[in-house]
């Protein structure tokens, strides 16, 4: 450890920010200085080393290949140092910070919390609601929810359930339909820049997606379910989103069939090493496959591992069957052919 007296660790910092983030003006946005500053930490520490980490052209600086491999190494040495803070701040308030998409926090995530810190009120955990990628361990955050494909560099993850994807609507407008080639008849809720479409749910027979009618659209996923809710037409939606609607019978399931997109749900945490424990394990609970369950676990147990506690309650949910028994439908007051929308009358609703 004595070699590193030789060199100032800010300037450490500044040459792992410059190679991490490709620039000079994001390593200074990062570390809270100037460029300015950023460049001089850097020419700091290539002359206490002897040689350039970096090349220098027109556009601004790429690490050298001598470089790389140091810089390499920096940006796994920072991240166990950022670790080693997150022990000491998690060991004086058992805080445990999760970042998670707005979406995901406040249609599922939220609803969820009061049981949590009622078994557990030693942990308190902060959600950090927003769309950017955050690094667990470095971005002041212990671990992310993230949907996808689960290729993102640099970080562990682990697959909690899968992307289950399927059509909803209101409960009359749900009376009013008996098979797939009724979505001919109904407006189609869309959202603009969705991870699946109707080509994921849609079986061979059944009518073309780019056949199905036009209707609302909507910025987002969430405003696109609370237009199913209200009666606007029909939403291909995802478990997370609608699960609760769903069973409070504010929102049906039609057709009773769900596939599963290409996309899950995964645990993102730090590369480096685990995080510590805020408390002692409450108990366990077991995991039910969404596969055989109408809405996916509240809490996956694999963060039992981080929340050190029982993560999973049980969810009301819609018929196994996926349609509500004749009579029983919340809000079902009965179908004629008056009550379908034609689609030569959908209008398109775009969002400002």
């Amino acid at each position: 450890m004595l070699v590193l007296n030789r060199i100032p660790l800010r300037s450490l910092r500044a040459v792992e920010a410059v190679a991490r983030l490709g620039s000079v003006t994001a390593a200074a946005q990062e570390m809270t200085v100037t460029p300015g500053a950023i460049s001089q930490q850097v020419t700091v520490a290539e002359k206490v080393l002897g040689f350039a980490l970096f090349d220098r052209h027109a556009k601004g600086m790429s690490v050298s290949p001598r470089g790389a491999e140091i810089c390499a190494l920096l940006t796994d040495g920072f991240a166990r140092l950022a670790q080693a803070v997150s022990l000491a701040e998690h060991a004086r308030a058992e805080v445990l910070t999760v970042s998670v998409a707005p979406m995901f926090a406040a249609r599922w995530l939220i609803w969820r919390l009061p049981e949590f810190h009622a078994a557990n009120p030693a942990v308190k955990v902060r959600l950090d609601a927003g769309v950017e990628l955050l690094e667990p361990g470095r971005d002041g955050v212990d671990l992310c929810v993230r949907v996808g494909r689960g290729t993102w560099p640099g970080v562990a993850v682990e697959r909690l359930f899968p992307q289950i994807i399927f059509p909803v609507c209101s409960p009359a407008m749900a009376a009013c339909i008996r098979q797939p080639s009724d979505l001919l008849r109904f407006p189609i809720i869309r959202e603009p820049r969705p991870n699946f479409g109707w080509e994921d749910w849609l079986a061979p027979g059944e009518p073309a997606a780019g056949a199905l009618p036009e209707g609302p659209v909507f910025s987002d996923a969430s405003l696109c379910l609370d237009a199913a809710i209200s009666g606007s037409g029909i939403f291909l939606t995802f478990e997370t989103l609608a699960a609760d609607p769903l069973a409070q019978g504010r929102l049906a399931e039609p057709f009773g069939r769900r596939r599963a997109t290409r996309n899950g749900y995964w645990l993102v945490t730090p590369k480096a090493g685990r995080l510590p424990q805020p408390c002692p394990a409450a108990s366990a609970s077991p995991r039910t496959s969404p596969t055989t369950r109408r809405s996916p676990p509240p809490w996956p147990p694999q963060w039992s591992s981080w929340a050190a506690s029982t993560w999973c309650w049980p969810l009301p949910a819609t018929p196994s069957s996926g349609r509500w028994p004749s009579g029983t439908r919340p809000g079902s007051t009965g179908c004629s052919r008056s009550t379908s929308v034609a689609r030569s009358t959908s209008a398109s609703t775009r969002s400002p």
